[in-house]
Order: structure tokens, then C-alpha cells, then sequence
């Protein structure tokens, strides 16, 4: 299908994509200086997260939520097991799946650090009032399911 658009149209949405990728370059700076603090890299600290705040998560879904390849999931599964920050559990109702627990360890260490992550992304976005937060919320909510949508057309 072709889609016709204006020069106008075109140029603020090249404009939008680099303000975009800007601003995430700089969050994430702060997210991955933040994870580093704390002796995790980005993907780590993702994973610890995403257990911390989800629960337990099958290994299949766990690059699949945080965007990773089933690869490099394994490999940081394998070193968070490693040091003692989560376990793997066996599905008892179907043996093929394992999920990821965050262990006593885990959690103790995320009950500390999570907090100060949350302090220091609300200094991040102290630029924008709650009602712009939300707004931006949904905004971004909504371009990422049209782009989703745009993928398949």
C-alpha cells in the first residue's frame, strides 16, 4: 500500500524522531549511570527489575518484554543465577518451562535500590508538571501502537 505525505509532514515527523531519540539517549544515560552505581549493567538491572516488580517471569517472556534476544537473556540469566540474585524454577505442571525468581538475596538488594532509581527518575522528569507526565504517557503509548500497527501494513 503506498502512503502519500506532505513535505511538511514528512520533515515534522523526521523531527519528532530525533527529538525523541534524543531524549531517550539522555534517560537512558541516567538509567545506565545508575545501574553502574549499583555494580549492574543496563540489561541486569532490567531483569531484576522486571522480577521485582512482575514476579516471577518465564525465561521465553523475559526478552520478550525487556526487548532482548533469547541469547543474551541466557547469558545474564546465567550470571544473576550465579551471583545469587535470582533462581530458576521448574514449571511443576509442565517441565519445559522455567521461570526466574528473584531470590531472598535479590529482593533484600532491590528493596534498597529501587528507590533511589524512582528518586532519581522523578529528578529526571521534573521538567514536565504530572498532568504533562501522563500526557506524555499516553502519547508515547499511542505512537508505539501505531507504529506497531504501520509494521504490518
Amino acid at each position: 500500500m503506498f502512503f502519500s505525505y506532505t513535505q511538511e509532514e514528512m520533515e515534522r515527523a523526521l523531527n519528532l524522531f530525533h527529538t525523541l531519540a534524543k531524549a531517550y539517549k539522555n534517560v537512558s544515560d541516567h538509567a545506565n549511570r545508575d545501574s553502574k552505581e549499583h555494580g549492574l549493567n543496563p540489561t541486569e538491572y532490567a531483569v531484576l527489575e522486571l522480577l521485582y516488580i512482575k514476579g516471577p517471569q518465564k525465561l521465553q517472556q523475559i526478552g520478550s518484554k525487556l526487548l532482548l534476544v533469547s541469547g543474551n537473556v541466557t547469558y545474564v540469566i546465567d550470571k544473576l543465577e550465579k551471583n545469587g540474585w535470582i533462581y530458576r524454577e521448574k514449571n511443576p505442571k509442565d517441565k519445559r518451562s522455567v521461570y526466574a525468581n528473584l531470590s531472598e538475596k535479590g529482593r533484600q538488594y532491590f528493596d534498597e535500590i529501587y528507590p533511589i532509581r524512582a528518586l532519581r527518575m522523578a529528578r529526571v522528569f521534573s521538567g514536565l508538571s504530572e498532568e504533562e507526565q501522563v500526557q506524555l504517557i499516553e502519547l508515547l503509548k499511542k505512537a508505539a501502537d501505531s507504529s506497531n500497527s504501520v509494521l504490518f501494513r
